[in-house]
């Protein structure tokens, strides 16, 4: 019998009558209906999680038993880890190994981290303004949160954004992305049976162009966290403005690699793979510009182009496969695109820009890693985001031509910088325009530390303290303590 996925409203799972086909992304083949939220069923979730908010419980939970709650909830991911890293393979499109080891365990761990961390976030401050007046910062929840999820990293993410807003005090209605709901709905399950008043988390699935509008400009909420492209931001902006309310905007990237001269070549090479063919490229951190050196350049080509032509492409739930498919097929179409005008333009594709014709990767949304150069920074290519598992690779000669060609984008989410001489790459790291900056790394995400991007890459920022103190609002209560209780203000008239 095909697995039925209800919504989460109140507490309760709610079959609806209108329901979709939900694929697996490497046969194509249809592994689940969920079910699809109405008007109605936004409208209930909304003013559930605001009832929840106001009248409920969860905002004046002391914060120990509101740990408890968070502590159940990482427990119950961990208690499901192997099923759930299945589930996520299997509608995402993620090879087995990265729900596994990576996406999986650290949903868990974003729960717990917030769970043992909160509460210092929330002690407040006394400030001594003046000899008669103090004030006392404090912090409170923002109230009811939107939570809107994107597809490459459906259990991860909304781990990330529910661990914070939960232990902050907030009621949530979480969005998943139709395309990969599964794991969200399983999520809801574990928060159910960690006993979480009804309320404070509801699920709901549908198309973004369907309900997006109705979640983002209802006056009952007040924050949205959303990520996702740029292009449905923007849409966001416009819902949230018909009432203004609080947003997380993590958008889009296009992310720059610099690799100097003096690197481990092996090193470099194996590493810069990964930070573009991870998760088939669908990342919005994905170095999709790789710029090297050029005394180093010719050997690195030529090490990365072999490397990645040895890539194995598989059926994501098979343990040796190292790159899965694409989301859907129209994903790999825009792809395509993208690479037919880059060679309309003067780029030239060194390898990959197929899709593989393996007979047992024919029905899935499969596409082989792909190594282009010539391209310059007019191109669309050079400019523009294609969430798909192509790296561009150019050259520089010096320091100063490596931060122009970075810092050469509408995007400043991430980027990387592979150099021995450590003072450069500090100094250089000063210079570049993005949010994170990984030297001789890529892609570590630590709980303790913030995330999020500048310019067109959106603004906020998740994990860490930082991200935490996004779901809370800032309170100033001043009191005056001027002799014989008269205050300045008492005498500004002279009565």
């Amino acid at each position: 019998m095909m697995p039925l996925y209800p919504l989460y409203i109140n507490g309760r799972f709610i079959e609806t009558s209108e329901r979709q086909n939900v694929l697996n992304p490497s046969t194509g083949k249809v592994i689940a209906q969920a079910c699809l939220a109405k008007d109605s069923d936004v409208d209930l979730a909304i003013a559930s999680a605001r009832e929840a908010f106001d009248k409920g419980s969860w905002p004046k939970l002391p914060l120990d038993e509101r740990k408890k709650f968070i502590f159940k909830i990482a427990q119950g991911i961990l208690n499901k880890a192997g099923d759930l890293a299945k589930l996520e393979t299997e509608n995402a499109g993620k090879p087995i190994k990265e729900t596994t080891f990576m996406d999986v365990p650290s949903a868990a761990k974003a729960f717990e981290y917030v769970a043992n961390n909160f509460e210092s976030y929330l002690v407040s401050e006394n400030l001594n303004i003046s000899e008669e007046a103090k004030a006392k910062l404090s912090r409170e929840p923002m109230g009811v949160v939107v939570l809107i999820i994107p597809w490459n990293y459906p259990l991860l993410i909304a781990s990330w954004k529910l661990a914070s807003a939960l232990a902050a005090g907030n009621t949530v209605v979480l969005k998943p992305s139709s395309l990969t709901s599964l794991t969200a709905f399983e999520l809801g399950k574990i928060i159910h049976q960690a006993g979480l008043p009804a309320g404070v988390v509801n699920i709901v699935n549908a198309s973004g162009t369907k309900i997006g509008e109705k979640l983002c400009s209802d006056k009952r909420v007040d924050m949205v966290s959303f990520t996702g492209s740029n292009e449905v931001g923007k849409h966001i902006l416009e819902y949230s403005s018909k009432n203004v309310k609080k947003l997380i905007m993590e958008l889009g990237g296009k992310s720059a690699s610099l690799i100097f001269s003096d690197v481990d070549i092996d090193m470099v090479v194996n590493s810069s793979l990964c930070s573009i063919f991870l998760n088939q490229g669908q990342m919005c951190t994905a170095m999709s510009r790789i710029f090297v050196q050029d005394s180093l350049y010719n050997k690195f080509v030529a090490n990365f182009v072999e490397k990645a032509q040895r890539i194995k492409l598989g059926v994501a739930s098979n343990h040796e496969t190292q790159m899965g498919p694409l989301i859907t097929d129209s994903q790999r179409k825009k792809v395509i695109v993208y690479l037919e005008k880059a060679k309309a333009e003067g780029a030239k594709i060194l390898c990959g820009g197929k899709i593989p014709q393996a007979p047992e990767l024919k029905n899935g949304y499969f596409f082989e890693p792909t190594v282009i150069t010539g391209v310059n920074p007019h191109m669309h290519i050079f400019k523009e985001e294609v969430f798909g598992p192509v790296a561009i690779v150019g050259k520089f000669s010096s320091a100063e031509e490596a931060v122009e060609l970075a810092n050469d984008s509408d995007f400043a989410l991430a980027s990387c910088i592979w150099s021995r001489d450590l003072s450069l790459a500090e100094g250089l790291a000063k210079r570049i325009n993005a949010g994170t900056i990984w030297i001789n790394t890529y892609g570590m995400f630590y709980n303790r530390a913030p995330y999020g991007g500048f310019k067109q890459s959106g603004f906020g920022k998740e994990l860490g303290k930082e991200g935490f103190l996004e779901y809370t609002r800032l309170k100033n209560v001043v009191l005056d303590q001027s002799p014989d209780a008269k205050p300045l203000v008492n005498y500004w008239y002279g009565f």
